[in-house]
């Protein structure tokens, strides 16, 4: 399975249906939830039956969701996919599978461009991270992506025993000799967490070790590892690929919300200083149409109806007549859908912020501003 991509998610923003709109549907094909193939069909005739009662008649949109209905009712692996995002545009002969190994919400969407919201949140909240666990013998380097596991490795250095056969070995000897057996461990699991960084690379790193070994561990490090660290856990080494998973997906999760929670704080300082960011949907797509967003804000599930215009690309909450240039824009469903596509084009960074307070209060939409 090959793994979205930012850059792969901007590509899909970046596609335009002009002939035709662009049906983008995702399915949750979680083995958890849908057991059978026939329950994943039936949550297939679920959406696509809301999707056909909206019709408009629109060919090209009818056969997407044939094309649609076809690739799942055929069969597809899925052993690793729990979530399936599927784009089509048959006017343009535009057809794109992604396969997740998370969940998704199941829905579809006819719009102009891909419907990508769903693909950023995946990719926000699971980054590619390692973990290292470290004790004073054995060392385990795991790689996680999307949630899964794509790499372990482990070594195991046996201490000494501290005696030999005619007793000469001291006591302070044999401490000393372990302490120095220790350190050249803990260099050890130090490189072989850079090597697995050369080789896989990783954009955060948790550490587990033993509360007195988590400074010298840490350390140890190489400067670019230092740099990535961004949490601390104690997971037993004797813990089986599973129990370390779930347990690294719970750091994962926590390190994911004080990340969204501190640009939301920024948002907040820049709304009260009068400077440096926005909130609230019509000051938010302002700032969009203006070309001045470095980051957008954004609380999962928030939908606002809104208004688009085809000729300048102007987006807001009010319509019909374009204020920039005086076309007449379309109805949109989900205007902050728009809002994540036109950061992604403009390469803004997005953050899609769950159940964070604040951000609620502020309009449940905000950007940081560059002026």
């Amino acid at each position: 399975m090959v793994a979205i991509t930012e850059d792969e998610i901007r590509r899909l923003a970046g596609f335009k249906g002009e002939e035709a709109p662009v049906t983008s549907c995702y399915l949750n094909v979680d083995g958890a939830t849908h057991v059978r193939h026939q329950d994943v069909v039936r949550e297939l005739d679920r959406v696509l039956r809301i999707a056909r009662a909206r019709l408009d008649g629109d060919p090209s949109v009818a056969s997407d969701l044939e094309r649609i209905e076809a690739h799942v009712r055929g069969g597809f692996d899925r052993s690793r996919t729990r979530g399936l995002a599927m784009f089509s545009c048959t006017a343009h002969g535009y057809w794109r599978i992604v396969e997740l190994p998370v969940p998704v919400h199941s829905q579809v969407v006819v719009n102009h461009t891909p419907s990508v919201r769903q693909l950023e949140v995946v990719v926000d909240q699971h980054e590619r991270f390692g973990l290292l666990l470290v004790d004073r013998q054995r060392v385990r380097m795991l790689v996680f992506e999307l949630g899964e596991l794509v790499e372990s490795s482990g070594a195991f250095d046996e201490l000494p025993r501290g005696d030999d056969d005619d007793h000469s070995y001291t006591k302070d000897h044999a401490r000393d000799h372990v302490a120095a057996r220790v350190q050249r461990h803990l260099r050890s699991a130090a490189a072989l967490a850079f090597e697995v960084f050369q080789a896989q690379g990783f954009e955060r790193l948790i550490l587990s070790t033993p509360e007195d070994l988590a400074g010298e561990v840490e350390s140890a490090l190489h400067p670019y590892l230092r740099g990535r660290v961004v949490a601390r856990c104690t997971i037993p080494l004797s813990a089986s690929d599973d129990e370390v998973r779930r347990a690294a997906l719970e750091v994962e999760a926590d390190v994911e919300r004080a990340k969204e929670a501190e640009a939301v704080a920024l948002l907040r300082a820049g709304v009260g200083a009068g400077t440096g960011a926005v909130a609230g949907l019509e000051a938010t797509l302002l700032a969009l149409v203006e070309r001045r967003v470095e980051t957008l804000l954004v609380s999962s599930g928030y939908v606002e109806a809104g208004w688009r215009c085809g000729a300048c690309g102007w987006i807001g909450k009010l319509g019909r007549s374009c204020p920039v240039c005086d076309k007449e824009m379309s109805q949109v469903e989900d205007v902050v859908e728009e809002a994540v596509e036109e950061a992604l084009t403009q390469s803004c960074r997005v953050e899609i912020c769950e159940g964070n307070a604040d951000l609620d209060v502020l309009g449940r939409i905000g950007a940081l501003v560059r002026y």
